[in-house]
């Protein structure tokens, strides 16, 4: 073991596995001589390989096992051996004893001054595991994050209350706190906690005495820090500063966008700012561009599902409408269908308020009502630039339907969003905004209305016999016996009981019986059960199959599909 991590480094190791070329490897020594990282940390920056990559390879090549730090539970004595700036310097974590070497979790094993370091420090013999950077990092925030974070916020308190002193009273509360150290690293903390906790929001409220920080994890709101209301004035200007905002205005709602790489991976922050009683407060939305793009098989649809989802996308022309509430999944659903369309021989133009994520081959759109840009204008636009695809981000009104209608009936294929309940519901929506039903039957292809639901936690989730009131939720005879799951609590899904989100999804094909129906201008009644006889599954219907297979609760059934 020891001549082997002697003879070979790991650039050479990617080399032999074919992972990587010479030049590949040439060109991140150089990049390496540069910044000073690790060779590992070059290679990811440059697209060569992922994290995995370099884990697998490490772990085949020589024979360290791979350790899972998903839920781990650390002992105080053993985590506290090393300062966390040590284990962040050298991205290790100490794990346990095993007969008297210290286990270290790395990201690069072959790493002997980091093994040295912890060797020194430790007094122990270090026997090293494989982990990635990410878990590492995520496992750091949960030890020392909070920590780091409030160690920042109170250095930054003793600075501030000396330069108060030190400017007397006539000094504004501003001045000195634009690009002051702490305030930044306890920003970048809040937001890096959040991206590793899974969030998909980070919520900023100003109270009377302190600030709130709370994070949107799977949909729900859970509270993680506290500081002093004296901290929210420079936190503002910080993320005003970060966004592109107007710092001096305070009476206003802002809006802005941060772009921020967390663990080599880089995230869109669209951030909102608006005046409350007690100070401003800020709510960032995080985004991912590989959260957004996934394949078909990631969206969580079933079998029945994917073959109908398949089918409409094969039209060559006509609208393709994907309905829900705000944060269902609606825009990964469309840019996971236009990544599939997305092919050199067609040209794909988006128009979208905002851009959520940049895909390389596509041409999109930024709404921009200042400059009169509309998803009218833009659409019309648009039309001149030899579209084959067009991706509309959402239908607000009857010009933008109208010319949605027109370019789907002159051969091209629309992707749009609509905020409506149902499938049936949209079409009826459409109507009522003034589109004539014939051109409507003649261009929809198909609607997809989708929800998310939170997804139990496989390692604690507790099995019992479904009521009486719950089989007729879910539509078995009460005859039947029935198990179903509830939420429970441990260290893998953060004590919530819930851990990530799927789809559920209802998906109605335009047919000739609809398409009759909608020319006669029938009910959302009508086409919806026009629509279930030719197999359509209601959300409910798609929601109580997971139930039924323990992925979620009849709560979270309910909460999506309350009208059945």
């Amino acid at each position: 073991m020891k001549l082997e991590k002697a003879k070979y480094r790991l650039g050479d190791l990617l080399v032999m596995r074919g992972i990587i070329t010479e030049e590949q490897l040439h060109a991140a020594l150089t990049l390496q001589a540069k910044n000073h990282k690790h060779l590992g940390d070059c290679l990811v920056e440059q697209g060569a390989v992922t994290d995995d990559d370099i884990v697998n390879v490490l772990e085949v090549q020589l024979g360290i096992p791979r350790i899972d730090l998903r839920g781990i539970r650390i002992d105080s004595d053993i985590i506290g051996l090393v300062s966390g700036s040590v284990l962040r310097k050298h991205t290790v974590l100490p794990i346990t004893f095993d007969n008297n070497a210290l286990i270290l979790a790395m990201s690069d094993p072959l790493d002997m001054v980091a093994q040295d370091d912890i060797s020194i420090i430790t007094n122990c013999v270090i026997e090293p595991r494989i982990a990635t950077v990410g878990e590492i990092n995520a496992v750091l925030d949960k030890y020392f994050g909070t920590d780091e974070a409030m160690s920042a916020a109170e250095q930054y308190t003793k600075e501030r209350e000396t330069q108060l002193q030190q400017l007397a009273a006539a000094a504004e509360e501003e001045q000195s706190e634009v690009d002051n150290a702490p305030i930044v690293q306890l920003v970048r903390s809040i937001i890096e906690q959040a991206v590793r906790q899974r969030a998909s929001d980070i919520h900023l409220d100003a109270l009377e005495k302190k600030v709130r920080v709370r994070y949107r994890i799977d949909g729900v709101l859970a509270e993680k820090m506290l500081y002093d209301i004296s901290l929210l004035p420079a936190i503002v200007t910080r993320i005003k500063i970060m966004g592109g905002m107007d710092i001096s205005e305070k009476r206003k709602p802002q809006d802005g966008r941060i772009t921020l790489v967390v663990d080599r991976n880089e995230y869109d922050i669209r951030v909102s700012i608006l005046p409350s009683s007690y100070g401003e407060k800020i709510v960032m939305r995080l985004a991912s561009s590989t959260a957004l793009t996934r394949t078909k098989a990631e969206l969580g649809m079933q079998s029945w599902e994917l073959n109908r989802f398949e089918h409409i996308l094969a039209n060559p022309n006509g609208i393709i409408l994907v309905t829900g509430p705000t944060g269902s999944g609606k825009s990964t659903t469309l840019y996971t269908a236009l990544s599939e369309l997305n092919r050199e021989s067609v040209n794909i133009i988006t128009v979208e308020d905002p851009v959520e994520a940049n895909i390389a081959g596509i041409n999109q759109v930024q709404v921009n009502p200042k400059a009169d840009l509309t998803f009218a204008t833009a659409l019309r636009a648009i039309l001149r630039q030899d579209p084959d695809i067009i991706m509309i981000g959402e239908i607000r009104d009857y010009e933008t339907a109208a010319i949605a209608v027109q370019a789907s009936i002159t051969g091209h294929l629309v992707v749009s969003t609509l905020h409506t309940n149902s499938s049936a519901a949209t079409i009826t929506r459409l109507l009522d905004m003034g589109l004539e039903s014939y051109l409507l039957a003649d261009s929809v292809v198909g609607v997809i209305a989708q929800r998310l639901v939170r997804k139990l936690c496989k390692a604690c989730r507790k099995p019992r016999p479904a009521t009486e009131v719950e089989k007729t939720l879910l539509g078995v005879s009460a005859s039947e016996d029935i198990t179903v799951y509830d939420p429970c609590g441990c260290p893998l899904c953060g004590d919530t009981g819930f851990y990530g989100r799927i789809g559920v999804y209802e998906i109605m094909e335009m047919t000739p019986e609809l398409k009759n129906i909608i020319t006669s201008r029938g009910s959302t009644e009508q086409i919806r059960d026009a629509a279930l006889t030719q197999g359509m599954h209601t959300l409910r219907m798609s929601a109580a199959y997971y139930v039924l297979e323990g992925v979620t609760t009849v709560d979270e059934m309910l909460k999506v599909s309350f009208d059945g």
